[in-house]
């Protein structure tokens, strides 16, 4: 069942059975917070299970670009299109979250983003990946990272 992410009133609701649950909620509504800004779009996610389109769209582009593999149980994922560009984001139950931004036109940006709850450790599937730290109001501090899709997905 769908659900809309409520950036002002955090809430753990699909995520609750990871250890970081609340610093999880508190970077999904990071997520939520940036799309209703920047473009007034809801941010609405869906349990993982309920949307294996998104989620194998996602593990193709991470298979195929650098022979990533992600370990952690996904939790949630939703998909959307915003200024031409298509957004499909994934949570993983062990804190991670990686979005694919994908511009429809040729020749635009195009790339995977990863971001790190506060308190979990680098997933080893990333550590050859440098990631720089953010400070959030609703997450604490983010870690996160990217590469540039060479790709036509």
């Amino acid at each position: 069942m769908p659900y809309t992410v409520d950036f002002k009133d955090v809430s753990t609701t699909g995520l609750e059975s990871s250890p970081v649950a609340q610093a999880l909620a508190g970077l999904r509504a990071n997520e939520a917070r940036y799309f209703k800004n920047k473009y007034d779009h809801d941010f609405t996610v869906t349990p993982a299970s309920e949307d294996p389109e998104t989620l194998a769209y996602i593990n193709k582009v991470l298979s195929e670009e650098r022979n990533i593999v992600i370990a952690s149980t996904p939790l949630e994922v939703t998909e959307f299109e915003v200024d031409g560009i298509r957004m499909s984001y994934v949570f993983y139950e062990s804190g991670l979250s990686i979005n694919v931004m994908y511009t429809l036109e040729d020749g635009g940006k195009r790339g995977v983003g990863f971001k790190l709850s506060d308190g979990m450790d680098v997933p080893e599937e990333l550590g050859d990946f440098k990631f720089a730290r953010q400070k959030s109001k609703l997450a604490g501090t983010i870690r996160g990272s990217y590469f540039v899709i060479k790709g036509e997905y």
